[in-house]
């Protein structure tokens, strides 16, 4: 029976959000426990008369301190490039190739000597938890592609697939062609593109490649997208033992639901959230 396609994007939700993808406190609390003994030492600088002086002795007795720098300026890298009318330089706080004189100017220059010296600051692990905590949610963006798949897989699980044995995750097309000796060519144009599918399901018959994704917001990546699967699951129909699924969602698709449609018309095996509740993995994988 075809499928309505308004019905089916009329299930389409706002978020899938879990607890943890706000901030993964857990990553937080490890990117601190592994600099907290260096952080406590920085502690004594906080309040300090002569902190020049006072942060220059601390290096020279305890350079390993000197890669807690670049967090407390919400810096990742342990290199930081600065520009100033002298020219640019390029500051290493993993390996201590500069003089403490140098060190101590850009402390002085990029302010942290003021947060600490005029107790802008009580502790440095609190300060850093902070900080830790305002980059981590940065990270939503790729939690929250991870989400879909990890929801996916979730259900392939539930219809009784083993991970490794019928089915796996992240397969490139030259592994699926060596793993199962087919030929992907029509895909890889002749072997030139080395596509990823997010998961393969492997049954008696039959190879499901499949990809997955949630778009809580539109743009112009949306019709891309659509564009892109709509082809890559005409180039599949020609593959003889191979099946294209696609399991989407997300209410972003509102603003590209004429492309969506589109795809939805001529590709039998697209999926929703809701069908994987309804058990459409039970009837499509067989």
């Amino acid at each position: 029976m075809k499928r309505d396609f308004a019905n089916w994007i009329a299930t389409f939700r706002d978020s899938i959000a879990t607890y943890s993808y706000y901030v993964d406190f857990g990553k937080v609390y490890g990117n601190v426990d592994n600099i907290k003994i260096e952080l406590n030492i920085l502690n004594s600088l906080i309040g300090s008369k002569n902190i020049k002086n006072d942060f220059e002795k601390l290096l020279e007795k305890y350079p390993e301190t000197l890669k807690c720098i670049p967090i407390l300026l919400a810096v990742r890298n342990s290199e930081i490039c600065v520009s100033d009318e002298s020219g640019t330089t390029q500051f290493d706080f993993a390996t201590q190739i500069h003089s403490i004189s140098d060190y101590a100017m850009f402390m002085e220059k990029s302010g942290l000597f003021d947060l600490l010296q005029n107790h802008l600051v009580g502790n440095l692990l609190d300060y850093v938890t902070g900080v830790e905590t305002g980059l981590d949610s940065n990270g939503r963006k790729n939690r929250g592609g991870h989400l879909m798949e990890d929801l996916v897989e979730s259900f392939i699980k539930k219809t009784g697939f083993e991970k490794g044995k019928n089915y796996f995750k992240e397969m490139y097309i030259h592994e699926i062609s060596e793993k199962w000796g087919i030929d992907l060519s029509a895909i890889s144009n002749q072997g030139k593109m080395e596509k990823r599918f997010d998961y393969v399901i492997k049954t008696k018959n039959q190879i499901y490649v499949i990809e997955t994704n949630f778009y809580g917001g539109g743009g112009s990546k949306l019709n891309e997208t659509s564009r892109s699967y709509k082809t890559l699951a005409q180039e599949i129909e020609t593959i003889d033992g191979v099946t294209f699924v696609w399991f989407t969602d997300g209410n972003g698709w509102i603003s590209a639901r004429h492309n969506l449609e589109e795809t939805f018309d001529v590709m039998e095996h697209i999926y929703c959230i809701a069908d994987m509740e309804n058990d459409v993995m039970e009837r499509v994988f067989k």
